[in-house]
């Protein structure tokens, strides 16, 4: 049985490597990012290339997206020689992004009134995890569309989570990327305050991952602030990002977040700071300098 074509666009660290991966596993692919070099990266492995997203589409069974913003992927969307404009009734739009729910939810409609399928699939675990096929896949949409593409997903993602409705896979990543860069912004701040204090940071870690604190974000904060290892892979630009979509979706939601609202303004002193590209365990950086 033929395996379906494939239109990858955004080609990342996580993008390149989960398209090295469905080329490794013999799916046609066909790929459109801004960086020359990430495009021919994949093309050396046998992918093909498209110049706007209408092409890309017109030749690609689903069509997956794996981009920074919703805003990038809307206009992606809608430009006039982007994706929406070259779909086929019966294709699939997959979007590995982390995007705001009611952005996901606008697409799906207007995708729905062509014949086209959408699953949002924000993934979890690391590029190298992406390179052989073994993500976290946190998928949403209507159940017809996600079993259509389940054994494309399967080829990515050791574990492929179903959540039910358009939307619910961006707002279950939301929600754990809240906490995990919450915890992230606490701990880091934990280890600055004992440097500023005089404790050893070392003994504090020893003490707090002995009870029920400990965590591998704990662990990833200690690498930082003790071991001055940064191995995250996750930006503070990214986690500020996520952190304001959170905050959008919870407005929408008819509610608020005050821990978020700490979070993200933590995250956005420390991009001020220029501190951006760092991974987000840095902010300890910006912690440790913070005075009154």
């Amino acid at each position: 049985m033929s395996k379906p074509s494939i239109g990858f666009i955004g080609l990342g660290l996580m993008g390149g490597n989960m398209v090295e991966n469905l080329l490794n596993k013999g799916f046609p692919t066909t790929v459109m990012d801004l960086n020359p070099e990430a495009v021919a990266k994949c093309t050396e492995r046998g992918a093909k290339v498209a110049t706007t997203g209408k092409e890309l589409a017109e030749s690609s069974d689903i069509v997956m997206l794996c981009l920074t913003t919703s805003n990038i992927v809307e206009s992606v969307m809608y430009a006039d020689d982007g994706i929406m404009a070259g779909l086929k009734e019966g294709a699939v739009v997959i979007d590995f992004g982390t995007s705001i729910p009611s952005s996901t939810r606008k697409i799906g409609a207007d995708l729905a009134a062509k014949g086209v399928g959408m699953i949002d699939a924000p993934l979890g675990r690391t590029p190298a995890h992406a390179k052989d096929g073994l993500l976290n896949i946190m998928a949403s949409g209507d159940k017809e569309t996600f079993e259509k593409v389940k054994p494309v997903l399967d080829e990515q993602g050791e574990n492929v989570f179903y959540l039910g409705q358009l939307g619910a896979g961006h707002t279950t990543k939301l929600i754990n990327n809240f906490m995990g860069m919450t915890t992230v912004c606490a701990m880091s701040q934990a280890f600055a305050v004992a440097e500023r204090a005089g404790v050893d940071r070392q003994q504090l870690f020893d003490i707090m991952s002995a009870g029920p604190s400990n965590s591998p974000f704990m662990q990833f904060c200690k690498n930082y602030a003790v071991d001055n290892n940064s191995d995250l892979g996750f930006s503070i630009a990214n986690a500020n990002k996520d952190l304001g979509y959170f905050l959008k979706m919870v407005e929408d939601l008819g509610t608020e977040s005050k821990i978020a609202e700490g979070s993200s303004a933590n995250l956005q002193a420390a991009l001020d700071a220029g501190l951006g590209n760092g991974n987000v365990p840095e902010i300890y950086d910006y912690f440790v300098k913070l005075n009154k």
